[in-house]
């Protein structure tokens, strides 16, 4: 593994040219810098670093937040087969600590022949306790392999910033009910409101049940036990394995949700937070689908304007695993739930591999990031230039006269 400990390569690429991104009478437009970097890279040939997410903890001083990065091995001869949660962290922006390994965030022993862990991690700043909350969900193996048929469990770690320690993972009790004996907050980009609660996306079935359904749980978050108070609306569609893997937003005075799907990616918006309209299929402002699908998108959400992160088909890529690279963005127009074509840009290339599991996080008003990793499966994907690099691509944004 090289360049554990250091910033190893930095790439800046001027996005300019969004267009409509503001009202037309306002006297400014939105645009942005991506400035790509490798925060590691290498790779063994027999597992890989994956999950790679970033939540900010703010602090005083140049840099306006310390970032702490967690990912987590992943078994290639396997599938999902994933062990303990590590940790980086920068206070700077430039020079990285670790990977240190938690075993707070490792695999627990249930039997002789199976185990449980914690997964699709994501750590979060909670403002009104001041603690990095991360959740994800549980998995579980037999004889190292993920079980087809299963219980799982929202799950969730509180970091502890004197000591660089995260609690040992614990699950959210959900209503004693068959449809939550398989409830995740996987991968969910969640909204905490002014007085402290959260807003956290889940998906959910019965062990036995093919069909996932995407709901938001209100919680209560008191700095150390994250607990459920009630659910909103609950949406699937019959289509495979139905609406998961949700993430949420908050622009303006709207909530939006958007859903993974076996075949097409779907969105939805709310009033309130918890009560959601009908999903539709994600497609591009001239009436063309999205092909996003099978995989995750994410917001980035500016005050001015809503971006959407996501992968998609017919972009030379069909080389790529479910063509999970390279990493788009565009602006959504939040009046028709569409994503406005002209605006696209790349802003983390493909070289082979996949990219679909990847985080969004705000580390100020004037910067976000987007945190990925080069998932190294299938095998021999390296030979297009893939090297499990984790990338941070920061969004950096800035306003352009339209006398410009």
């Amino acid at each position: 593994m090289k360049n554990l400990f250091s910033v190893c390569v930095a790439i800046s690429l001027l996005v300019s040219g969004i267009n409509s991104v503001t009202a037309e009478d306002e006297a400014n437009s939105l645009t942005y810098e991506v400035d790509l970097r490798t925060v590691t890279e290498g790779f063994d040939g027999k597992t890989c670093w994956v999950q790679a997410r970033t939540g900010a903890i703010p602090q005083t001083g140049n840099f306006p937040a310390t970032i702490v990065l967690t990912m987590q091995k992943l078994l290639l001869s396997g599938s999902d087969v994933f062990y303990a949660l590590n940790e980086m962290r920068t206070s700077d922006g430039e020079n990285w600590i670790g990977p240190i390994e938690h075993s707070t965030l490792g695999r627990r022993r249930l039997s002789k022949t199976r185990e449980i862990a914690v997964c699709d991690f994501t750590p979060g700043w909670h403002a009104m306790t001041k603690k990095l909350l991360g959740t994800g969900h549980s998995v579980r193996y037999e004889n190292n392999k993920v079980m087809h048929v299963r219980k799982r469990s929202v799950a969730y770690s509180v970091y502890h910033q004197k000591d660089h320690s995260w609690s040992e993972w614990a699950a959210m009790a959900m209503p004693d009910l068959p449809e939550f004996e398989n409830c995740g907050a996987g991968s969910a980009q969640r909204v905490d409101l002014e007085d402290g609660t959260i807003l956290l996306p889940v998906y959910f079935k019965t062990k036995t049940a093919r069909q996932y359904s995407s709901t938001v749980v209100l919680c209560e978050f008191d700095g150390e036990k994250l607990t459920y108070k009630k659910h909103g609306s609950a949406h699937t569609i019959p289509v495979k394995r139905g609406l998961y893997e949700p993430s949420l937003t908050k622009f303006q005075k709207k909530y939006y949700l958007t859903m993974r799907n076996d075949e097409k990616g779907h969105v939805s918006v709310s009033d309130d937070g918890l009560n959601y309209s009908q999903p539709i299929v994600w497609k591009f402002d001239d009436g063309r689908e999205l092909g996003n699908y099978n995989t995750q998108q994410h917001w980035v959400t500016h005050s001015d304007t809503l971006f959407l992160v996501y992968t998609r088909r017919g972009a030379n890529n069909d080389h790529v695993f479910r063509h999970r690279a390279p990493l788009f963005m565009a602006q959504v127009d939040p009046k028709t739930l569409r994503v406005i074509r002209k605006t696209e840009r790349v802003i983390v290339p493909e070289k082979g591999a996949r990219m679909g599991n990847f985080a969004v996080v705000k580390v100020s008003p004037y910067e976000s990031w987007v945190t990925v990793a080069e998932w190294m499966q299938p095998v021999g994907i390296e030979k297009y230039g893939s090297n499990n690099r984790i990338y941070t691509a920061r969004i950096k944004w800035s306003r352009l006269s339209k006398s410009e």
